[in-house]
């Protein structure tokens, strides 16, 4: 079985993580992994008596071709392995979907397990539609590109009722919020999520003409967008 094992978001807080996820770690014998060295201290962290060393560990890279084989030779053999993400859940707006998909198509069983997702969190928290909503990943970086990638969601949420998810990398944090005040009609609501489940966690849902009248300084902590026009 590939077991998809979740990470918390902030600061391995472990109160994130059902008990179910330790035993599924038990019962695994590789681990492919974003970064060994953090994905090692997590799971020590989660079950102090493991050995580290008893495990094969592999770090995620969809464009070797040999990972592919070990993966479907371990499964074939009967062993249990388990993928990781950095934070949050595999598979989702992270490079494991490629093990997962390898895994279906070999008829292996897949068993993802629970665990919190920046995405769904900040969306329940936001107010916005929730039956109907994309996730985009990063946006452009340079303009013009990124204004006309605002744009162009901005009028998908006012077309199809659809609530708009994206992330963004903690040092660009300033830079999309300056973009996106400039881009968005003044009505347009914006969710800023930062630090889900962490000490400095906010997530607040303003029209665009609020934000600008109190326009947020996050620094260089992680964060979700939500826009809903």
């Amino acid at each position: 079985m590939l077991f998809l094992i979740p990470a918390p978001l902030s600061d391995h807080d472990l109160q994130t993580i059902p008990s179910c996820v330790k035993d599924a770690v038990r019962s695994c014998a590789l681990f492919f992994v974003e970064d060994e060295r953090t994905a090692r201290r997590y799971l020590k962290k989660l079950w102090p008596e493991m050995v580290i060393d008893q495990y094969e560990w592999h770090r995620i890279d969809a464009k070797e071709p040999a990972q592919k084989a070990i993966l479907l030779e371990a499964l074939k053999q009967g062993k249990h392995a388990g993928v990781l993400s950095e934070a949050g859940c595999p598979g989702i707006a992270d490079p494991g979907a490629q093990l997962v998909a390898w895994a279906q198509e070999a008829g292996c069983p897949v068993k993802p397990l629970v665990g919190p997702s920046s995405i769904l969190l900040a969306l329940m928290a936001s107010g916005m539609n929730g039956q109907s909503f994309c996730f985009h990943g990063y946006l452009p970086v340079k303009e013009p590109e990124r204004s006309t990638k605002i744009r162009d969601m901005e009028s998908e949420s006012g077309r199809r009722g659809m609530t708009q998810i994206f992330i963004e990398t903690p040092y660009r944090n300033q830079a999309i919020i300056e973009a996106l005040l400039k881009a968005c009609r003044p009505g347009t609501r914006l969710c800023i999520a930062v630090d889900i489940t962490g000490s400095r966690e906010s997530i607040r849902t303003l029209p665009i003409s609020a934000w600008k009248q109190a326009k947020p300084s996050l620094g260089k902590v992680p964060a979700i967008y939500l826009l809903m026009a």
